[in-house]
């Protein structure tokens, strides 16, 4: 099974580091940033959105 988990703050570092794909974004927290495995866009850059569209269909 893969899964994907997209966060940005440090209570995320864990389901970050447990996911298949770890998408951190871009605004968050440098602890985030250095377990996920992509950063990606900014949350007001809609950057959920963005991680769903790219990396799960």
């Amino acid at each position: 099974m893969q899964i994907m988990a997209i966060g940005d703050g440090e209570n995320d570092v864990e389901m970050l580091e447990l996911a298949s794909l770890g998408v951190a974004l871009s605004n968050g927290s440098k602890k985030t940033k250095a377990v996920a495995n992509v950063i990606g866009l900014s949350n007001d850059e809609d950057g959920v959105a963005d991680a769903i569209y790219r990396y799960a269909f």
